[in-house]
């Protein structure tokens, strides 16, 4: 099974888990991460659509070089991540991180670390419809802080 998958259809969550554990009996936790899209970003509200784009190849790469340090930094099993692009409504699953390790200390960590890893470094681009028109969102402080508890530094967001 590929650790990657970015796709434009919505997803099972139990079906990926499932296939993320299936036939490793070492597995004694897993964890996940599903984002959803939300109908409103801070004060702004009635987001009617959030639109992703992404550089194909690219950006499957970038994922997989951020589970290959999820590997290298923390003692798990398996990790799998599924990405949605196109467009999307409020509601819509459009992330889901998930790992397995033998104890749930590990997959915790490396679930956290992957997500604050494809908020800042991970190449998607978003587009929010309001009814005041369609914005590009921007990079936020708060993400690449983030990031900054693992030792890596980012300076996506604009100060």
């Amino acid at each position: 099974m590929a650790r990657v998958l970015i796709c434009e259809q919505d997803f099972d969550m139990a079906a990926e888990v499932g296939r993320l554990r299936e036939g490793d009996g070492g597995v004694g936790a897993v964890v996940t991460f599903l984002g959803t899209v939300r109908d409103r970003q801070g004060a702004l509200q009635g987001i009617s659509s959030l639109e992703l784009e992404h550089y194909p190849g690219m950006t499957e790469a970038a994922i997989e070089a951020m589970i290959d340090q999820a590997f290298q930094r923390f003692d798990i099993r398996g990790a799998r991540v599924v990405h949605r692009v196109g467009v999307l409504q409020p509601l819509d699953q459009i992330v889901l991180v998930a790992v397995t390790s033998a104890h749930r200390g590990e997959a915790f960590q490396a679930c956290e670390f992957l997500m604050d890893y494809l908020k800042t470094q991970a190449p998607f681009w978003k587009k929010e419809a309001t009814p005041e028109g369609a914005h590009w969102v921007d990079a936020r402080i708060s993400d690449d802080q983030a990031l900054q508890r693992w030792g890596i530094t980012a300076a996506n967001a604009a100060a």
